[in-house]
C-alpha cells in the first residue's frame, strides 16, 4: 500500500479542495494509487478486464464525490474503501448473474477467471495458494488480501470495512487455516 507521509497527505487533501490546483492534485492521486488500488481490486474479482473496469470506476466515483471527502480519514483509507466497495458491488452483480444462467456451474465468475488467466502463472505452490485464497468466502478473501498482501493494519481495514479489529483479526486467522487446510489437501 503506498505510504505518504502525514504532511503531504494533507497538503494534498488541501490542493484537492482548492479549485485553481484539484485537477493536478487529482492527477497524481491517481499516479499515486492505480497501483496498489488495481492489485487490491484484482485479487478480489481476478480479472486483469474487470479489474481495470473496476478501478475506473473508483477513480470516477472519487472524483465525484471529492466535495464530500473531508480529510478525516486518509486519503488512502477513504480510496480503498471505495474501491472495496466498487468490488463488492461487482461481484454481488455477478453472482446475480451467474444465478440465472442457464449454464451455470458452481464456481464463481471469479474463480473461473483465475483459472483462465495465463498471467497467473509459476510456481505451483502460488497457483494453489491463488486458487485457496479465491475459495474463501468473500469476508475472509478480503482481509486476507489486504493483510496478507498489502500488509495493511487492522485499524485501516477496520475503516475500509467498517468491521472491529477483533472481527478483522478472527477473519484472517479462519482465512489463514482454511488456506493452510486447502494447500494441505492437494498434496
Amino acid at each position: 500500500m503506498v505510504s505518504i507521509k502525514p504532511e503531504e497527505n494533507e497538503d494534498l487533501t488541501a490542493q484537492l479542495r482548492d479549485p485553481v490546483t484539484v485537477r493536478s492534485a487529482f492527477s497524481k492521486v491517481v499516479r499515486l494509487y492505480s497501483e496498489p488500488l488495481y492489485w487490491q481490486i484484482r485479487r478480489m474479482v481476478g480479472s486483469h478486464d474487470d479489474a481495470n473496469d473496476i478501478l475506473q470506476n473508483t477513480f470516477l466515483k472519487a472524483w465525484g464525490s471529492l466535495e464530500n471527502f473531508r480529510g478525516e480519514a486518509k486519503l488512502s483509507t477513504w480510496l480503498y474503501k471505495i474501491a472495496v466497495n466498487e468490488s463488492l458491488s461487482f461481484l454481488e452483480r455477478e453472482k446475480r448473474r451467474d444465478a440465472v444462467s442457464l449454464d451455470s456451474d458452481e464456481t464463481p465468475s471469479y474463480v473461473r477467471a483465475l483459472y483462465a488467466d495465463d498471467s497467473v502463472d509459476g510456481a505451483a505452490l502460488q497457483q494453489k495458494l491463488m486458487r485457496a485464497i479465491a475459495s474463501l468466502p468473500e469476508k475472509q478473501r478480503i482481509v486476507f488480501n489486504m493483510k496478507y498482501f498489502d500488509d495493511m493494519k487492522y485499524e485501516q481495514m477496520s475503516e475500509i470495512l467498517g468491521t472491529s479489529v477483533g472481527a478483522l483479526k478472527a477473519s484472517f486467522h479462519l482465512a489463514t487455516k482454511k488456506i493452510e487446510q486447502y494447500i494441505g489437501n492437494c498434496d
